[in-house]
């Protein structure tokens, strides 16, 4: 069976995303910053359809993660940055057009039902029943594979609080946010317990890797 993984970027300070989060700006003020590294990287690039793009360890590691992912469990935020029911959401399609960069079934936490919807060659499924039941559905969805559980930080740290994750990958990137969504607020010592297991580093990110103990 895969692992459960979070591989997710912060700013120094810890935040995921910037202050004044909006439709326009969906990462906050500074908060596309902490992605520059990663759309350099030729996996990245390869992923999104465009050509050339930085080697190297960090993009080994990124290609890998790719590679071994076979779904991917994620906020509603983060699929489309609205709330509420789905017909009063301005960006209920999502962000990624008609092609999105997934190419495996994803699954949305939401509290608002709604249909299947296929795009590309990604499936989004909407999950209203809860984190488990979504984990359950990815696992199976995912076919031996790793399960990615994507942000936004609300979504990651229910997952942490649970004790659902295997492992914790923080790529930290050298800027400072100041504010705006926190990776880990509301998680102390008695919810969390990890082991370094690598460090690679590169000018623009520092790539660390955690077991997560139970």
């Amino acid at each position: 069976m895969g692992q459960v993984i979070v591989d997710i970027s912060t700013s120094l300070d810890g935040f995921v995303a910037g202050p004044n989060q909006s439709l326009d700006h969906p990462l906050g003020d500074g908060g596309g910053r902490l992605h520059d590294w990663a759309f350099a990287l030729k996996a990245f690039r390869e992923r999104h359809g465009m050509s050339g793009g930085e080697t190297g360890p960090v993009n080994d590691l990124v290609e890998e993660a790719l590679r071994s992912t076979g779904a991917t469990v994620m906020g509603r935020r983060m699929y489309s940055g609205g709330e509420g029911p789905w017909e009063d959401d301005p960006n209920a399609d999502g962000w990624w057009g008609e092609d999105p960069p997934f190419h495996h079934p994803v699954f949305v936490l939401t509290h608002h039902p709604r249909e299947p919807a296929a795009k590309g060659g990604t499936t989004f499924t909407f999950v209203t029943e809860g984190i488990e039941s979504a984990l359950e559905r990815a696992r199976e969805a995912a076919g031996g594979k790793n399960v990615a559980i994507g942000g936004g930080a609300d979504a990651i740290q229910q997952f942490l609080k649970a004790g659902l994750v295997d492992e914790l990958q923080i790529n930290v990137v050298p800027v400072l946010l100041g504010d705006g969504a926190r990776l880990l607020d509301g998680l102390g010592p008695g919810d969390l317990e990890l082991e370094t297991t690598t460090v690679t580093e590169s000018p623009a990110v520092t790539r660390l890797r955690f077991r997560v103990r139970t």
